[in-house]
């Protein structure tokens, strides 16, 4: 039986560097259970100082994009230029049995074994935009560890996108080319927030179609952009190419943000304040035992045309809001 880690334990396992503290600092985050909360948020307020040194940088992309392949390959090349890279993969959790594979250290075997990297999955459970709810809580650790980098993966469906890009500094986009992704890249909410579009897969019989996917995404990118615009760039986790050209551009994207970057860390902060606040009401909300009975009691009214939809929806927040 594991023994039981006070406070002390774990902040000064985290400032020696030991990965199994680390590891279990993460789980304790994590973790629903009213002591573990209490204990986290102590740990959380014992390492801030330690945090905002590291490059946070956001991954996304539809199913299919070949994120792990790209995260795999990319790490690797971070971690042989001699720096220390986390990576925390979000896996998409059922909406039923609400079950997660977590499977990322399958997908990126070598990454996994390296001694510079560190993956942890977490499982996206019913959170906003498929974001784990504590997923800052665990970037803070990995700064607070000393990562030079971290990597957050994100589910790359529905809200993912805008929601990851108020974690991080610098957002990568995904793309493939054909397969009716081209479709995405006029997607303003999309545009808005890639500081940096890859076409993956930029190899072999792909090569023509990741040209003209780069053509298309840079015509859009014009179009819908009237700040910075984004650069598009083509790569390949099975070549290994592309790699250096991504890096520079994010050493670039720092070395110019120098200034703002501080501004944008606070307003993303104040942007996360917002959704963890919308996530403890979602969990109150769905956890309240008379709130239960009182949304099947109007569900069934409505279906049976006792109620509208509207009545109902006023009623139960309103029965919510009181118990407050």
């Amino acid at each position: 039986m594991r023994k039981n880690l006070e406070l002390k334990d774990y902040v000064a396992g985290i400032k020696a560097g030991d990965i199994a503290i680390l590891s279990r600092a993460i789980t304790l985050v994590e973790s629903k259970r009213a002591e573990h909360q209490k204990l986290a948020r102590e740990l959380i307020q014992e390492i801030m100082p330690l945090t905002g040194k590291s490059h946070r940088i956001g991954i996304s992309g539809s199913p299919g994009v070949g994120k792990s392949s790209f995260i795999e390959t990319f790490g690797k090349y971070l971690t042989s230029k001699g720096l220390k890279l986390a990576v925390l993969a979000i896996d998409p959790s059922s909406q039923i049995t609400g079950g997660s594979i977590l499977g990322d250290k399958t997908r990126m075997a070598e990454l996994s074994i390296d001694p510079n990297c560190f993956i942890r999955p977490s499982p996206s459970g019913k959170s906003l935009g498929g974001v784990a709810a504590k997923t800052w809580e665990s970037l803070l650790l990995c700064e607070a560890f000393g990562f030079d980098v971290v990597l957050v993966e994100t589910v790359g469906v529905g809200q993912s996108e805008t929601t990851v890009a108020r974690l991080v500094d610098f957002f990568l986009l995904l793309m493939q080319p054909g397969g009716g992704d081209d479709l995405q890249g006029i997607k303003r909410g999309i545009m808005e927030i890639a500081d940096l579009i890859c076409v993956n897969k930029a190899d072999g019989e792909n090569m023509n179609q990741a040209k003209l996917a780069k053509r298309n995404y840079e015509n859009a990118v014009h179009i819908l952009r009237v700040d910075s615009m984004p650069k598009v760039m083509l790569c390949s986790a099975i070549k290994k190419t592309g790699l250096e050209d991504i890096w520079n551009e994010i050493e670039s994207f720092y070395i110019k943000q120098k200034g703002a970057l501080e501004k944008k860390r606070a307003k993303n902060l104040g942007l996360w304040i917002k959704d963890m606040i919308l996530e403890k009401i979602q969990n109150d909300f769905e956890s309240d035992d008379l709130i239960k009975i009182a949304m099947e009691e109007n569900h069934q009214k409505v279906l049976n045309q006792q109620k509208n939809i509207l009545e109902a929806v006023d009623e139960l927040y309103l029965k919510f809001k009181g118990k407050k």
